[in-house]
């Protein structure tokens, strides 16, 4: 009992994240907040009006608001009803903006953030949350470890002579394992350009289906991005590139 106290007593200390980190994560779990908001508001708007014959269809973001008041031009009563939603979603756009903003200033500033974001499907926002969740790399004791903190390695179900591997652990961090996924699905399926990462999951994708090719991506971004950083370099297109 003493023992098991004493390791999680260590664990809780080496996963104590620096201020900045949580600053940066603060930024970040905000920011999508603000986002799932907004969204939220969008949606309702369009199932609300749809009760009443009145198709939003498809439209972007900036016009989104007036659509909704072309719609609802004849209909004074439903306009004054929509009016409240509209404000609080343009505060919301407007303090998303300023947030976004941030998030683009900091990441420039920051040499470790630059770098990652020279892996394909990495974006800004991808590239802090990385670097908000792990940290301090030095944390992990290799960078094939980072995988399996995450939640994107393969669980096993062992019984007797049985021993099959599973569907990943999903354990960990949610908000990052989202952010590698959605970078890898960026890559396969966004990304015209080819590099020997994108070739490999390709090659799993062609064997075992698309969604098992993204998620063995997510993980080995993971792994890349930490190897990245700790050794100070730039994704390499070629395929001379060894990190896995």
């Amino acid at each position: 009992m003493a023992q098991a106290l004493s390791q999680d007593h260590f664990a809780k200390r080496t996963s104590m994240k620096t201020l900045r980190s949580q600053k940066l994560r603060m930024l970040l779990t905000h920011r999508k907040l603000l986002q799932s908001k907004a969204i939220a508001i969008d949606n309702d708007l369009r199932g609300t009006l749809r009760n009443f014959g009145l198709k939003v269809g498809v439209v972007g973001t900036v016009k989104f608001e007036a659509r909704i008041k072309e719609l609802v031009e004849s209909f004074p009563d439903l306009a004054e009803l929509v009016e409240p939603l509209l404000i609080v979603r343009r505060t919301l756009r407007e303090q998303i903006g300023i947030l976004h903003r941030r998030l683009l200033a900091i990441v420039r500033n920051d040499d470790v953030c630059r770098r990652l974001m020279t892996i394909p499907g990495v974006g800004p926002v991808v590239a802090l949350t990385y670097r908000a969740t792990v940290d301090v790399p030095a944390r992990f004791r290799n960078s094939k470890a980072v995988g399996a903190v995450f939640g994107l390695t393969p669980s096993r179900y062992q019984s007797g002579e049985i021993d099959r591997p599973g569907a990943i652990s999903r354990c960990g961090d949610e908000m990052m394992r989202a952010m590698l996924y959605e970078a890898a699905h960026i890559m396969l399926v966004r990304l015209a350009k080819w590099s020997w990462l994108k070739a490999w999951a390709m090659k799993i994708a062609r064997h075992r289906g698309m969604k098992k090719a993204i998620v063995a991506l997510a993980r080995r971004l993971a792994v890349i991005m930490h190897r990245i950083w700790v050794d100070g370099t730039e994704f390499r297109w070629s395929r001379e590139v060894t990190a896995a």
